[in-house]
């Protein structure tokens, strides 16, 4: 069952007018709840439905529904939404104002909430939810959220929460806006691992946690890699955890691939991941390829790739579309086996590791170091050429195989697990193994670094 939060108000506030604002980083595409509250014949939805964002009263042939006209389906992304409610206003158009990182919403599919209009959103006995339904436990929604502001009698912009940054441009948040709550509003850090819907607005109208809620390092002033949802083949792999787990079982096609989210073309780069289940024989594998070559269609092959056997002692070169086999290089990796990879774009040059000991694929399964420049498993301009991309592989999977894999790029967990004894790290990010000296883990606040240093 998936984690969300409920609380019950004990006296009613302004049904009227309220804002909701809060930073999201969306990871399926999948109906989601952002606040639900109302039994079933009556039903309160701020929510993502068909990737547009939308608030939604449902009570029989009354329907009110106001959608934003765009749609949001990058999964890499996080997005700032506000949506600021006051239906005393005599205008229809200023009952409802949507806004996206800083900018008011095109509105399309729209019924506007009739003047003086009751929501159920900051009444008396209702329960409202933060990350599913109010009336079903259904429509979780699967992500992260940060810096959630709920506002009990004001109609704020998105300028209230969010600015734009001088240097670089882009939307981020306010960190202490300067807004009132009112009787029912609360500000959601999530920051206090112990207590995750302790509410920071000095009105202390705390949450109740249900099931795991895990922190994660990935905010909205710094995005670390995930596995693209987004590349995601159909009847192919299933994503969890933040799409940093990734489990394909039974499927008969000959290939499956999956990529991540962020795709550098220079600097020294370093990531983790955990073999839950093989998937048995040369059947499944992980590699490396050129973004542009991985398009994620779940059939094609990539023309020039790197790829490690995770139940079988083999490694693919693929250059130009031909093909070769090395095997009985290493031992065959065993289930919990931490995989290390360290990704030179600036020389040309790619390192792998297992449970902490680098390969030297000159001589043998030790002795490689990513810092001096040794060991390297390839230097092929054809293999690491342009942006690239980590990438999953399913070839021929039987119905019977099960390949699980989780990563960490950065954030200092393997699916729910925190890593078991972070190593020495160069700057942002934690891992389970010391991170060789130059590299860096795969997150917007690095990439960025690099682009303008």
């Amino acid at each position: 069952m998936s984690a969300y939060l409920s609380r019950t108000p004990s006296s009613t506030g302004n049904r009227r007018t309220f804002t909701m604002s809060v930073w999201v980083k969306k990871l399926n595409d999948a109906q989601a709840e952002l606040m639900g509250a109302g039994p079933s014949n009556d039903q309160n939805h701020i929510q993502f439905e068909n990737d547009r964002f939308q608030i939604r009263h449902y009570a029989g042939s009354n329907d009110i529904i106001v959608n934003t006209a765009a749609v949001y389906r990058d999964k890499a992304a996080w997005y700032h939404l506000v949506m600021a409610v006051d239906t005393t206003q005599s205008t229809s158009s200023n009952r409802v104002k949507i806004y996206v990182n800083g900018e008011l919403q095109s509105l399309n599919d729209t019924t506007y909430p009739s003047q003086n209009y009751d929501w159920d959103y900051n009444l008396s006995g209702t329960t409202m939810y933060i990350g599913r339904r109010g009336h079903s436990a259904a429509y979780y929604f699967i992500g992260s959220m940060a810096h959630y502001h709920w506002i009990d009698g004001t109609q704020y912009a998105a300028s209230d929460f969010g600015e734009t940054d001088s240097t670089t441009g882009i939307w981020k948040p306010i960190l202490t806006p300067s807004v009132t709550y009112g009787t029912n509003g609360f500000f959601l850090k999530f920051d206090n691992t112990s207590n995750f819907g302790e509410d920071s607005s000095g009105n202390n109208n705390d949450w109740t946690m249900a099931n795991t809620i895990t922190q994660t390092l990935d905010t909205p002033s710094n995005s670390f890699n995930v596995l693209n949802g987004n590349s995601n083949p159909t009847n192919g792999y299933t994503l969890s955890n933040g799409n940093t787990e990734s489990t394909v079982t039974g499927q008969s096609f000959v290939r499956t691939y999956i990529a991540n989210t962020l795709a550098p073309s220079s600097g020294k780069w370093y990531w983790e991941s955990k073999l839950i289940t093989s998937g048995g024989s040369d059947r499944t594998s992980i590699g490396i390829c050129s973004y542009e070559e991985n398009i994620g269609t779940g059939t094609t092959i990539p023309q020039n790739e790197l790829s490690i056997c995770t139940g079988y002692s083999r490694i693919r070169f693929t250059e130009n579309g031909s093909t070769t086999e090395v095997d009985s290089f290493y031992t065959v990796p065993s289930a919990n086996d931490i995989f290390m990879y360290a990704l030179d774009l600036d020389n040309t040059k790619f390192y792998f590791g297992i449970n902490g000991v680098w390969w030297n694929y000159n001589s043998s399964e030790t002795g490689g170091d990513p810092t001096s420049g040794s060991g390297y498993v390839t230097n092929s301009t054809n293999i690491i050429k342009g942006a690239m991309s980590a990438f999953l592989r399913v070839q021929a999977g039987a119905v019977s195989t099960t390949f699980t894999n989780q990563f960490n790029f950065g954030n200092g967990y393997f699916g729910t697990n925190a890593v078991s004894s972070a190593g020495t790290n160069a700057g942002i990010g934690i891992f389970e193994y010391d991170v060789p000296s130059g590299y860096k883990a795969l997150c917007t606040k690095n990439i960025n670094a690099e682009e303008y240093s």
